[in-house]
């Protein structure tokens, strides 16, 4: 008798609409210029689609948007087409990535770069790749590290600890007790995006130097948007030269996609080699490549959109608690309000969407821990009072209807 392939699937998604925390994808049409407005489409519009306000968008600083991107991209396309035509090793490097390579690198200090199509790649493919070359490798990471990073460790299979998030004394009592000789690497992210909060480089650092580890630093939430020239968290800091390897994204504060490490031209020419994610797939279209580069070298330049970007957060913070409404504490630009139940969450979105022109997706387990399901507000530079007034308005009517908590 055949296995019963069809009623194992309908189960296993029966079981994820149970705990509330089945995913439906907006279909979102952004209009160009007039971010953060947008079309919301469905079966029933006709074509015409519900104007809406996006409030969840990592595009952070509009760069998605931003004229000197898109005429670039609009460049590329014109001069060598649509795709790279194969991978970075069969006719997919253009001139483009090369330049692309030396401004990140540049940007952060470091004497290489290396593209990946995403940030997930290049993290999954770094840390699986680094496994694999440095024999006996211990890898410490920091509990709280994204999917890519846990993934990438995982398919190393080298030995891993998780430390409490950003439990320096945890994470020095793991190091003491690991074998001196062996090869170490410390896993962290510069802004930890469901919560916001930043790890303590310097110190992640210190105790590298001491117990002879390398450190890998995820800057995807940080790179564009601190430090000088929005070189990231660790720059801010001044860490930065202290870090082996930086990771990043292109489809955050640069507006477009793909992913990056960057760090000594040695450590870059292992991954290239030997990096399987790397070395199998085509590499990212020329015009992405023109595009970012744009918004790399605009944003090496120019403070007034992150400025902008940390004022709308603050701003949001404080309205948000003068109403009284559970936003979580978080220092950076990402302001998770709390909402504690995977099912009103969803409702909650929906009721934001349909009724107010609101668009937020709720943050759910796995994401998040369960029990600590919110929504995560991401203001951009773009964003008016006006409509920060707006989301407020909106959220105190649905709060109200679903009776959930206050803020004390």
């Amino acid at each position: 008798m055949a296995f019963a392939y069809s009623s194992s699937l309908k189960a296993a998604l029966a079981a994820i609409r149970r705990e509330g925390r089945y995913r439906i994808f907006a279909d979102i049409m952004r209009q160009r210029g007039l971010f953060p407005r947008a079309e919301h489409r469905t079966n029933a519009d006709n074509g015409k689609g519900q104007p809406i306000t996006v409030w969840c968008s990592n595009d952070y600083l509009n760069m998605g948007q931003h004229p000197a991107v898109l005429a670039a991209m609009h460049e590329a396309l014109d001069t060598v087409g649509a795709g790279s035509g194969g991978t970075r090793n069969i006719a997919g490097t253009t001139h483009y990535h090369v330049a692309l390579e030396a401004e990140l690198a540049e940007l952060h200090g470091k004497e290489a770069a290396l593209l990946f199509t995403s940030g997930f790649v290049s993290n999954d493919t770094t840390l699986a790749t680094l496994a694999k070359i440095l024999p006996g490798l211990i890898i410490f990471s920091d509990e709280m590290n994204h999917a890519s990073m846990i993934e990438g460790i995982r398919h190393g299979g080298t030995a891993k600890y998780v430390f409490r998030h950003n439990d320096m004394a945890h994470l020095e009592e793991l190091l003491a007790a690991a074998n001196p000789a062996s090869p170490k690497l410390i896993a962290f992210e510069s802004v930890y995006s469901m919560d916001g909060d930043f790890s303590p480089t310097n110190t992640i650092c210190d105790l590298a130097e001491k117990y002879g580890a390398l450190t890998y630093i995820d800057e995807v939430h940080g790179v564009g948007l601190y430090g000088p020239r929005g070189a990231g968290v660790a720059a801010r800091d001044g860490s930065m030269a202290r870090i082996d390897i930086v990771e990043g994204t292109l489809a955050k504060a640069f507006g477009v996609m793909g992913g990056y490490i960057a760090a000594s031209a040695e450590m870059v020419d292992c991954i290239r080699s030997f990096a399987p994610g790397f070395i199998f797939t085509t590499s990212l279209a020329p015009t992405i490549a023109a595009g970012t580069l744009a918004a790399v070298r605009h944003l090496k330049e120019s403070d007034a959109e992150r400025e902008r970007l940390h004022d709308r957060a603050a701003r949001l913070k404080r309205r948000l608690a003068e109403a009284g409404l559970p936003v979580m504490d978080s220092p950076s630009h990402i302001v998770p309000l709390f909402v504690g139940d995977p099912t009103i969450c969803k409702a909650v979105t929906d009721e934001l969407l349909t009724q107010h022109g609101i668009y937020v997706q709720p943050i759910n387990y796995p994401t998040v821990p369960r029990g600590t399901e919110r929504l995560r507000l991401t203001p951009s530079p773009a964003h008016t009072d006006a409509m920060i007034e707006a989301l407020i308005d909106a959220l105190n009517i649905v709060w109200d209807a679903h009776k959930l908590a206050r803020a004390a």
